[in-house]
């Protein structure tokens, strides 16, 4: 194992001194810099995976208009804090009632998602239902775009700059800042609600085995649709923090974030909430070590390569278990 480890680092300086970064690799700042931007892209990724891990956990299936959910509450917030700016409403305010508006309004699409496009398939092969869902999320992009713009929208950041973090917001910004620390209390309250509460443990319980759980008398419908609006409002606060990180909004944002959070459940494990959030926070210092240090062009490119190696050498994801089926 020791000269493994030695060929590996030997590797490694090589690489990096072929493209010229010994000298950015040595600056602490910047290496500071890189690691909270990664955790800021891992955090949004987070928030959009609990949603997939949730459902394919509970119904082993992949619900591709996730991403779509994840868009439609960002620009439900656009549109509420555009409309109260307009009435002159306090910054603040405007801030809360556009998050609960966003979050509300993308929990009634996951419930009514789930509804439509998933609830009469439930008994039909996968691949029905895995087309339902390609359908679905091809369906909510072409119907936000006909009924808002193609155009990118500006988004005004609900996230004020907080003054006593200003010595340190060449660093990390105060928004970045907020999305990091929102994702950590998203989780914990997942946690506690998984974990303590009663539809918490008829979550799990239908996860198990969803024909045990009924005959225990848990209605397997109404968990899967609280999955389903749960998933959804992590996904709604997940697009309302980036889009006040990046200033701007349109149709097709939901799709690659999408993408990328489904590589992230993928990774650290589909159907494992732990390995969700590892997946995404690994995927999102990954991405920005590789565009801090080699080619940002590049940055899809990486994410969907680390998809395809982890797909061929541990397709069971860094926290998830093989398990046979029976037959």
């Amino acid at each position: 194992m020791r000269w493994i480890n030695i060929t590996i680092g030997v590797a490694i300086a090589g690489i990096l001194g072929f493209f010229g970064i010994r000298e950015v690799i040595a600056d602490p700042v910047y290496f500071l810099e890189l690691v909270l931007g990664g955790l800021t892209r891992g955090s949004i990724y987070a928030l959009i995976a609990l949603g997939y891990t949730m459902v394919y956990g509970i119904i082993q299936l992949i619900n591709f208009a996730h991403g779509e959910i994840y868009m439609i509450g960002a620009m439900t917030a656009l549109i509420v804090a555009s409309v109260l700016g307009l009435w002159g409403w306090n910054s603040a305010v405007i801030a809360i009632l556009a998050v609960v508006f966003a979050v509300v309004y993308s929990c009634a699409y996951g419930f009514t998602v789930e509804k439509i496009a998933y609830k009469p398939l439930r008994n039909a092969p996968r691949l029905s239902a895995l087309i339902s869902a390609i359908g679905m999320s091809l369906f909510l992009q072409n119907y936000v775009m006909l009924a808002q713009t193609p155009e990118f929208l500006p988004f005004e950041s609900l996230i004020p700059d907080f003054a006593f973090w200003e010595p340190y917001a060449h660093i990390i910004t105060s928004v970045e800042l907020s999305i990091i620390i929102t994702t950590v209390i998203v989780m914990i309250l997942l946690g506690m609600l998984i974990k303590f509460t009663r539809i918490g443990k008829a979550m799990r319980a239908t996860a198990q085995d969803k024909v045990m759980a009924a005959l225990l008398g848990i209605n397997v419908n109404q968990v899967i649709s609280t999955t389903f609006v749960v998933g959804s409002a992590t996904a709604a606060i997940g697009g309302i923090l980036i889009a006040c990180h990046v200033g701007q909004i349109n149709f097709f944002i939901g799709f690659l974030a999408g993408l990328k959070a489904f590589i992230a459940a993928v990774l650290g494990g589909i159907g494992s909430i732990p390995g969700a959030v590892l997946g995404s926070l690994v995927l999102g210092l990954s991405e920005s070590f590789f565009t801090g240090y080699f080619w940002s062009e590049y940055e899809d490119v990486f994410a969907f390569t680390i998809l395809v190696l982890i797909l061929i050498f541990r397709p069971s994801g860094i926290l998830g278990k093989h398990e046979t089926q029976k037959v």
